[in-house]
């Protein structure tokens, strides 16, 4: 097990998903990225999850960027996107419909039946609704009283993709429980979370609960089996009358296969919630342990674009993604063999000091500012303007607020997302 020069600390921690229940290793990554940049990771067993063969760990970002725009070389459908590789081959073979796990030109086709609900100009029609929303997220809260900011903020995503996606407002809470259950898997207290109300479901969410798997430890969340119940609602939500404008309207007339269709579903239901529900409490814990940045934002709210941006480079709501390599190469003067996981860490990559004077500093000024926090390449992130709105929206109402922590923030346990479980804050409103 290789152990990194002058830290004696082993590479392998940067895989183990109680590592980042402290907080994201930069300390690691940075010595990584400046003596092995590429460099091989350990899979151990952890809990009811079985070993892996490894991969390899990239931390530069002109690497990670290669990597990310040579879908030739570092595929990611052969074996998905994920670390962990899927329990079976028919897993595997489900997971390679979804457009997030296909190369060109399958994944193109894909991208483009949906591609007109997230353009600059609808992600526009929608940034005043979007705003009323983040305002209502506080317009209730009792003056200097106290929160979660964790589940504060993860109504606006929530409310963002059901608009988007035409899923009436009483099954919102269902889209939480699915994104939770996939993001938190290596997490107990997320990894069979339900807690949507019954009651309030419509026919249609009480028929998706109705078809919920028993939990399984050890499970890929990502499998059709565990998400009988996301796929259940999928169908059935696709059969009922749809807005025209929307997502699922797109999908439908798009001409996808049933599976594809299944994995488009999931990929707007998880992917696009789980990135900003951790991602808002994790930009306002930034500015908290940054009041001077804060105090700057105050003064000058014209900040809040780049102030976004910096944000999501300090800290990047997904740490890393996986690709398979499709022949023998050399990456960062390493030889790796056609069929190994390459795996680039977005985290590590954004605190890259010959791309980020000052890396570890937080500076809502920073420009340029090359994060890849949004990916790169042709899988860049579709919903990364929608993303930006709601961000702008939460922190520009934030602004007239003052928040206090009102306690010590909790952690998600992931190697893949960078989540907060809980952010306890007190918010008062500014006087003028």
């Amino acid at each position: 097990m290789s152990v990194v020069a002058g830290s004696g600390r082993s590479a392998v921690e940067v895989f183990l998903p109680s590592t980042y229940e402290t907080g994201v290793p930069y300390d690691l990554f940075a010595r990584l990225r400046a003596e092995t940049p590429v460099c091989w990771i350990p899979e151990p067993a952890v809990g009811p999850w079985r070993e892996g063969p490894g991969y390899w760990g990239v931390f530069r970002h002109a690497d990670v960027k290669h990597v990310l725009r040579t879908p030739e070389d570092f595929s990611s459908h052969l074996g998905a996107t994920q670390i962990r590789d899927p329990d079976t081959p028919s897993d595997l073979a489900f997971v390679q419909d979804m457009m997030l796990n296909m190369d060109p030109p399958g994944h193109s086709r894909l991208r483009r039946i949906v591609a007109a609900a997230f353009t600059p100009r609808a992600v526009r029609a929608l940034e005043r609704t979007i705003a009323e929303r983040a305002a209502a997220l506080f317009a209730g809260h009792r003056d200097g009283g106290e929160c979660d900011f964790v589940e504060v903020a993860a109504d606006l995503p929530v409310w963002t993709l059901a608009h988007v996606m035409g899923v009436p407002a009483r099954d919102r809470r269902l889209l939480y429980d699915w994104a939770s259950r996939v993001i938190g898997y290596q997490d107990a207290d997320y990894a069979g979370l339900s807690t949507a109300d019954i009651e309030s479901l419509t026919p249609l969410g009480r028929l998706a609960v109705a078809s919920r798997p028993e939990f399984e430890p050890g499970r890929n969340p990502r499998s059709r089996a565990a998400l009988a119940d996301m796929y259940a609602y999928a169908h059935a939500l696709a059969a009922t009358p749809l807005d025209d404008e929307s997502v699922m309207s797109a999908m439908r007339r798009g001409g996808l296969t049933e599976v594809e269709f299944e994995n488009m579903f999931f990929l707007f239901a998880v992917a696009g919630n789980e990135t900003l529900r951790n991602g808002i409490p994790g930009g306002l814990l930034s500015l908290l342990q940054h009041p001077a940045e804060l105090t700057r934002l105050r003064a000058d709210p014209s900040l809040l674009d780049s102030a976004v941006e910096e944000i999501l480079r300090y800290w990047p709501p997904v740490m890393d993604f996986r690709r398979t390599a499709t022949r023998d190469l050399t990456l960062g003067g390493v030889r790796i063999r056609a069929g190994e996981k390459v795996v680039v860490y977005h985290a590590a990559a954004n605190r890259d000091p010959s791309v980020f004077p000052g890396p570890d500093r937080f500076d809502i000024t920073r420009t340029p500012n090359d994060h890849v926090s949004f990916g790169f390449g042709p899988h860049f992130c579709l919903g990364a303007h929608l993303a930006r709105a709601q961000l702008r929206s939460v922190f520009k109402e934030l602004l007239g607020w003052d928040v206090e922590p009102a306690g010590p923030p909790r952690r998600l346990t992931s190697n893949f997302q960078n989540g907060l479980k809980h952010l306890p804050v007190r918010l008062s409103r500014r006087r003028s």
